[in-house]
């Protein structure tokens, strides 16, 4: 009887999210989804545009054009110079950015609630009528390639993860990297640059997520005002992506550089994603993640390789099922001083060996469902936060319904669901295992 009433008390944690936020949600007739969230308690909102479009939606030579065009999409229209986006949003008190991923391009302004018409009006104005001068696109092509080298270049961990991403896909395009590799970021052109920006930024390709203090019907007049005179794009098809073929065997890489500090073991599992009405495999598997790596005090990896045996200092898991295609469940191992690359390796295959024969800790399982609900009511508190929860879904493949049915499905998680999932992604044939260390490191892999 005890045990019935913890549960129901935890479902009642977990379910507030799904019905917490009013949303509605709308399409205009040339194809523009629109996505309102309202939250009254403070005068701001965020608007945010979601285009369908990012770097796995590249044509093959042309990475880094989807995040090259984010750059430029603060160049100017007829009706502002370059840089005056930004600078008219900062005036009026609010910021603005904008993001580039694998399933999505988006651009966000957080301002005052009643600055919302100026800001949705400049945004209409640049979904179609970007200016690129020939000194823009060659300044912004330069500064892409430096992000590149402060991000990636200079970073061992970031040459690391990006060789081993490109070692697990071998035929899909999340295989290559965000920002573009750099032979091909330096050969974009202007015209590379416009032919994308033609074919993917239109309203039947966009969602526009508006949170914060405002009133559906309002929003509705202001989108239909400045996005609904927009032309819809003929070029837009559905998405269809080269897909991997079954992996058969574990990939291994290892990678040595002078500048590692502190070396590591990573080890990268296919993995399901989220799909719209069903769930629940993916509800089971972030479940799984922070049972094994969510806490650096009580997770499974933490409690066996740092406190019974010291033989880590750091290590974690990692899913996040939201995309396009399916993805990777992550998991890492810092070893401690003195531990070999080989002996931390199989000290994590030891823990998950033991994970799956034992199965889960009914009460750390509890502790787990219950920290994931609460994380997701206090979310629920960011205007945000909220949006970005429903641009991302919207934009990989998942429905609102499915953004709000997501709470109740992790409640509905049980402890066999997880054994499931793990018992069906960790294996080593569906594995890329990496090392990286310091060039003088005397281990190899083998």
């Amino acid at each position: 009887m005890f045990r019935t009433l913890r549960w129901l008390a935890l479902a009642a944690l977990i379910a507030p999210p799904a019905l917490s936020e009013e949303v509605t949600t709308f399409t205009l007739d040339n194809g523009l989804e629109v996505v309102v969230i309202e939250d009254h308690r403070a005068p701001v909102v965020v608007q945010m545009v979601w285009y369908r479009a990012g770097a796995a939606d590249e044509r093959p030579g042309l990475s880094g054009i989807a995040h090259y065009l984010e750059h430029l999409m603060f160049k100017g229209t007829k009706t502002l110079a370059p840089g005056e986006f930004s600078k008219v949003v900062e005036a009026n008190g609010g910021s603005d950015n904008a993001f580039t991923s694998w399933d999505y391009t988006g651009y966000f302004q957080r301002i005052a609630a009643d600055r919302l018409e100026l800001v949705m009006r400049m945004e209409a104005d640049r979904m179609q009528g970007l200016i690129l001068t020939e000194d823009d696109w060659l300044t912004e092509r330069d500064v892409v390639i430096e992000e590149r080298n402060q991000r990636v270049d200079s970073d061992p961990g970031g040459i690391f993860g990006e060789q081993r991403r490109a070692a697990q896909y071998l035929n899909h395009p999340y295989g290559r990297p965000v920002i573009g590799w750099r032979h091909e970021m330096e050969k974009l052109t202007r015209q590379d640059a416009l032919d994308w920006y033609e074919t993917y930024y239109a309203p039947n390709n966009a969602v526009l997520v508006v949170a914060g203090d405002v009133e559906p019907d309002n929003v509705r007049q202001l989108a239909e005002t400045y996005y609904g005179v927009l032309k819809p794009s003929p070029s837009i098809t559905k998405r269809a992506r080269p897909q991997d073929p079954p992996q058969l065997a574990e990939r291994r890489l290892s990678y040595s550089d002078p500048r590692v500090s502190q070396p590591f073991v990573s080890r990268s599992y296919f993995a399901p994603e989220r799909n719209p009405g069903s769930q629940e495999k993916a509800a089971a598997l972030t479940i799984l993640a922070d049972l094994l790596g969510g806490n650096g005090q009580t997770s499974v990896l933490a409690r066996k390789l740092q406190f019974e045996t010291q033989k880590a200092i750091y290590t974690n898991a990692h899913y996040d099922g939201t995309s396009f295609d399916p993805m990777t469940f992550n998991l890492a191992v810092v070893p401690s001083e003195g531990v070999g690359m080989s002996e931390i390796e199989a000290a994590l295959d030891q823990v998950l060996a033991d994970f799956l024969e034992t199965g889960v800790d009914a009460a750390q399982f509890e502790r787990v469902k219950t920290r994931i609900g609460a994380a997701m009511i206090y979310a629920a508190d960011d205007v945000n936060g909220l949006a970005r929860r429903y641009g991302e879904a919207l934009t990989s493949g998942l429905t609102v319904e499915d953004v709000q049915a997501w709470p109740e499905v992790l409640a509905n998680v049980t402890e066999a669901d997880v054994l499931a999932a793990a018992a069906e992604i960790f294996d080593r044939r569906r594995a890329v295992t990496g090392w990286m260390m310091r060039a003088d490191a005397p281990e190899v892999m083998q």
